[in-house]
Formats: structure tokens, C-alpha cells, sequence
């Protein structure tokens, strides 16, 4: 028989009060705009919209996006899990600095990125200039985009792969030791298939937080149309240029894409629960 609810859980009077506040909340914050933001996207027709989001401008922008999120997620799933592992598995001098260093790019706001890679890549810097000798072209460059995306989405794999790792039984790769089986294997077949759902989970917030990026990437990137400007780049610009149906229409599609997202993360995340 299962334990009876608590008192504060039995639904009531006052219990439906809370979920009508709740869900008027949620409606007026998150349902009214985005029901304004497809209202004005679709008002002049799917052809107009179809037109501006797939504008010569706007297929490019998506597609530095998207690579350049993918490059980003890649290189997070693995030094992010490789990170995890070392914060794990070694006690070392330091250790609590570099936990909390990892997660500083949630405390600080994305323009403060975008000016940090200047200071430290701008053309008038010793770095920047030593760089440009050589004929390596960093700020207003896709590299630099990459760079700033890779700062603000460091803590994502790690901190989904870490309390994964605490939660592994130490007697299965014990057992596997003594069978005779190499660290590699041990890795390959005893850990990875526990983290994998993991590093995917990580991976898949790193993606999706990085197409959504401006801060960083407006100061950075030199935004230049069909070279360095991403979709919320050119988002802003249309908006600032007197078009708001050709901002709506490309932000719609990028919510289609943020939604299947979202859909995917909820999967993992079950996934992992279940596991």
C-alpha cells in the first residue's frame, strides 16, 4: 500500500489556486509572446515568411550557426568529459579552483566574453599582434566565434558527466582488473556506456545554448553578412533596420529548432533517470 500524501500535496481548493497561479504565469511570460512572435512572422502569408527565411542572408547565417554549434558541442563532449574525469578521479592542488572556474561563464554576462577575446586577440595586443605576423586572423573570423561559444558553454558536459562519475560502483572496474582488462577497455566497456547518456545530455544543452548566443558573438564576429553574422546576429539587425516580419520569420525557425531541442534534453534526461 502506498504511503499517503501529505497534507500540503492533497489537492484543494488551495491547491488549485496554486496551479491556476502557476499556469497563468507561465502563460503570460512564455505563451502570450510566443504566440505574438508566430502571429507577427506568419501575418504576411507563408510566402513572405518562407521568402525571408530563406534568404540567401538567412540561409547562410543559419548555417554558420549551426557548424560552428556543432564544432563547439564536439569539442565540449570531449574535454568537458575529460575535465569531469580528472575532477573525479584525482585530488589535486587547485582542484576546488578549477571546479569553481568552470562554472564562472554562468556568473558573468556574454558581452564580458566578447571583450575578454578582444583585450586578448585584438589587433593592438601583443597576442593579436604576434598572430597577425604569422598571417593568423582570429577576431571578426568564424575562429573567434568558435572561441567565444567554447567559453560560455564549458560547465554543460562537465557538470552533467560529474555526479554520473561519483555514482559509479568502484567493484565493476575492479572486477574488470582483475580479469586482465586494460584501462582503455575498462573505459570503453564498463564506463562510457554509464556516462554516454550523459556526455549526449551535455552535449545536446551545449548545442542549444550556443546556436542562442548574441552577447559574445556581436562583439566578436565583425558581422559580416554571409561570412561571420549567425541567425540571432542578423535577428537583431533586422529588427534594427526597420524589419520586424524578416526578424520574426527567422526567429521562428530558430524556436522550431530550440523546441526540438528542448524535446531531445527531456528524452535524455529520462533516459538517464531511468538508467
Amino acid at each position: 500500500m502506498s504511503a499517503p500524501l501529505p497534507a500540503a500535496l492533497v489537492p484543494g481548493r488551495g491547491g488549485l489556486a496554486v496551479r491556476a497561479g502557476v499556469t497563468a504565469y507561465v502563460v503570460l511570460l512564455v505563451a502570450i509572446p510566443l504566440a505574438a512572435l508566430a502571429h507577427r512572422g506568419l501575418a504576411d502569408g507563408l510566402t513572405v515568411f518562407w521568402a525571408a527565411a530563406t534568404s540567401p542572408e538567412a540561409l547562410d547565417a543559419f548555417a554558420l550557426t549551426l557548424w560552428t554549434a556543432g564544432v563547439v558541442a564536439f569539442l565540449n563532449a570531449i574535454f568537458g568529459t575529460a575535465t569531469a574525469w580528472v575532477l573525479v578521479r584525482y585530488r589535486f592542488r587547485g582542484r576546488r579552483l578549477l571546479s569553481a572556474v568552470i562554472d564562472l561563464p554562468f556568473a558573468i554576462p556574454t558581452l564580458v566574453t566578447g571583450l575578454m577575446l578582444v583585450l586578448l586577440f585584438g589587433p593592438q595586443e601583443v597576442l593579436g599582434q604576434w598572430l597577425s605576423a604569422q598571417g593568423i586572423s582570429i577576431l571578426y573570423s568564424p575562429p573567434a566565434i568558435v572561441l567565444a561559444l567554447l567559453f560560455i558553454t564549458v560547465p554543460f558536459v562537465v557538470r552533467a558527466v560529474e555526479p554520473v562519475l561519483l555514482e559509479l560502483d568502484p567493484a565493476e572496474e575492479e572486477a574488470a582488473h582483475t580479469l586482465g582488462a586494460s584501462d582503455l577497455s575498462i573505459f570503453g566497456n564498463v564506463i562510457l556506456p554509464a556516462i554516454a547518456p550523459a556526455i549526449a545530455l551535455g552535449t545536446l544543452q551545449c548545442f542549444a545554448r550556443a546556436i542562442a548566443e548574441f552577447g559574445s558573438i556581436v562583439v566578436v564576429s565583425g558581422n559580416i553578412p554571409s561570412r561571420t553574422l549567425t541567425a540571432p546576429v542578423l535577428i537583431f539587425g533586422e529588427v534594427e533596420g526597420g524589419y520586424p516580419g524578416s526578424a520574426a520569420a527567422v526567429s521562428l525557425l530558430l524556436l522550431s529548432l530550440a523546441l526540438a531541442l528542448s524535446l531531445g534534453v527531456r528524452g535524455l534526461r529520462s533516459l538517464r533517470s531511468k538508467r
